[in-house]
């Protein structure tokens, strides 16, 4: 989620009605069957503070994402800037970004933001930094896509946007043309977060009363359907966020009820991991970052502006 939506609440409460109601109608018989309010999972966690948040919305970090190399990329939307941290938590790195959203490691080790997600810029796109560099800079890959939010990239180098308040899923070629073709056939209004997992991509869906999480194959998008829905009412709705795979399951950060959600993708069942905390936007498992355990760990950024990790035992 980005500030946009903060700033729309009336508009998205009333796309939440229709987007419940209409998504309801084509629901599959899975999703149908594990509509249940997710129970717990029954794993004991343990929260920490990897960086503390200041003033909350105000200091609005967006997205995550580990470079492999030991570098945790931030996105700060609301400071117009990417941040990189250390496994300790110190500050290495900023440069400015405009309105950064949801950023992603390209097949090339290449960094991918998207800009333009702050709803005061008139264009969007995707930027691109080296994050060996010494002093790393966004240079823009392309843009004339606003309101935009999630990132995802596929092995050839693909782009997939996600847009909250529109229908289909932006695919967007490496030499920057789009596929519309591709995007009028994933026509899942409402988009959010989006995760790769082998030949299939994973949507949570923010603008809808029943907080679905959906999968779109790569080689056939026309052909999504819905995972599961993680709430009953339009009153319960979760305001799905960013989503990450994590142990063969996919784990979904809730902005709304301050939680992040386990959901199977093969079976749709569900559990709460962790509830608690402050708005988070984005969910990512590490990769390379010093003794972070990828494993048991996840790094969690929050409109509060606070990372944090969750611990599993």
């Amino acid at each position: 989620m980005n500030i946009r939506s903060m700033a729309m609440v009336g508009s998205l409460a009333a796309a939440l009605v229709v987007g419940g109601s209409a998504a309801a109608g084509a629901a599959s018989a899975t999703a149908a069957r594990n509509a249940d309010r997710p129970d717990r999972c029954g794993r004991p966690t343990a929260v920490s503070v990897f960086h503390d948040g200041g003033v909350p919305l105000l200091d609005w970090r967006e997205n995550l994402e580990f470079d492999g190399r030991g570098t945790l990329w931030v996105s700060h939307v609301t400071k117009n800037r990417v941040e990189g941290y250390a496994p300790d938590g110190t500050l290495k790195a900023s440069f400015p970004v405009p309105g950064p959203g949801g950023i992603r490691r390209g097949p090339d080790g290449m960094m991918y933001v998207n800009f333009g997600v702050n709803p005061l810029e008139r264009d969007g796109g995707v930027m691109r930094f080296d994050p060996a560099a010494a002093e790393p800079r966004a240079e823009k890959v392309f843009g004339g896509t606003p309101r935009i939010n999630g990132l995802a990239i596929d092995s050839a180098g693909n782009f997939y946007l996600s847009r909250e308040l529109a229908t289909g899923i932006l695919k967007v070629r490496p030499d920057g043309s789009r596929d519309e073709e591709w995007t009028r056939k994933a026509d899942v209004f409402g988009s959010n977060g989006l995760e790769i997992v082998g030949d299939q991509l994973y949507a949570s869906v923010l603008v809808n009363g029943s907080s679905p999480v959906v999968r779109v194959p790569l080689a056939d998008p026309a052909r999504h359907t819905t995972v599961t829905r993680l709430s009953h009412t339009v009153l319960d709705g979760k305001f799905l966020d960013d989503l990450t795979a994590f142990g063969g399951d996919l784990v979904v950060a809730a902005f709304r009820s301050g939680e992040l959600i386990k959901v199977d993708p093969v079976t749709g069942r569900s559990c709460v991991l962790v509830s608690g905390l402050r708005m988070p936007t984005s969910v990512r498992v590490p990769r390379a970052f010093g003794d972070h355990d990828g494993r048991r760990e996840l790094f969690v950024t929050e409109a509060s502006g606070r990372v944090v990790t969750v611990t599993l035992g």
